[in-house]
């Protein structure tokens, strides 16, 4: 690839590997810079968030890790993981779907999930840096789905032609890149503006959910709002929570859609 097709980035493609976000952190503790990108043509032993695995066929996906170091006030990082989906909604929006984002950072096209994001931070000797993890299935045939839930590029499709899985990687990462210098230029202005344009695309905003907490308590009620620390606001019965870790189960679609 190019490197002045998206500033700022340098890709490296590899053919096979159990994580490219492992291989990241490890580039990243030897001192890689920011920018670092590695593709995978197959990764076998992806995670998710929650430690869910993600693995699907051999070039059936666009895998990849981003390799960032935020100079960015470290009370801010929660909105990385919401920065990386909103990029990925946009880039698939602008390839003709219908996507939205879960919050934090599942995109959906409809209610079936096609990409999953994964964002961890790490200290090195460099200072502490985020890895984002991406897994978007493009070519997946229904039966090679890795769950019921979820989708791909090539069913949602419907006969069109299914993005290159090169070209996407060019429009996800000019995307994330320039949500991502948005948010490092910071002031109130860049967050409002950041929170406003996540909520748009966010779909769990007006639906009832169900909020599986860390400390393993339930939610349940109204997603009303993103805050500007990009926590998800959740109206029940007798009070309001933001909400800024947890699972959420959307109960009841907005159009009458099943649950995701």
């Amino acid at each position: 690839m190019s490197p002045d097709l998206v500033p700022g980035v340098s890709v490296e493609v590899v053919d096979e590997t159990p994580s490219t976000n492992a291989l990241v952190v490890e580039r990243a503790r030897a001192g890689a810079p920011e920018g670092l990108v590695v593709v995978t043509e197959h990764q076998t032993a992806g995670r998710g968030r929650l430690d869910r695995s993600w693995e699907t066929p051999a070039r059936s996906a666009l895998t990849f890790s981003l390799l960032l170091r935020p100079t960015a006030p470290t009370r801010s990082w929660p909105w990385l993981p919401l920065l990386a989906g909103y990029a990925v909604d946009k880039a698939l929006k602008a390839a003709g779907f219908d996507a939205g984002v879960k919050w934090p950072n599942d995109v959906l096209i409809g209610d079936r999930k096609v990409a999953g994001i994964l964002v961890e931070r790490i200290e090195t000797d460099q200072g502490p840096c985020a890895v984002v993890g991406i897994g978007i299935n493009v070519g997946l045939g229904p039966d090679e789905l890795p769950v019921p839930t979820a989708t791909s590029l090539a069913i949602e499709a419907a006969g069109r032609p299914v993005p290159d899985r090169t070209a996407l990687l060019v429009d996800v990462l000019a995307s994330l890149r320039e949500a991502y210098d948005a948010w490092q230029a910071g002031g109130d202005l860049a967050g409002m503006r950041l929170a406003e344009s996540y909520a748009d695309a966010c779909v769990t905003v007006g639906r009832q959910v169900r909020v599986d907490l860390p400390d393993g308590s339930v939610l349940t009620g109204m997603a009303t709002a993103i805050d500007p620390s990009g926590h998800l606001v959740v109206a029940g019965p007798d009070r309001q929570v933001a909400v800024g870790a947890g699972d959420v189960v959307h109960v009841r679609a907005a159009t009458g859609a099943p649950a995701v």
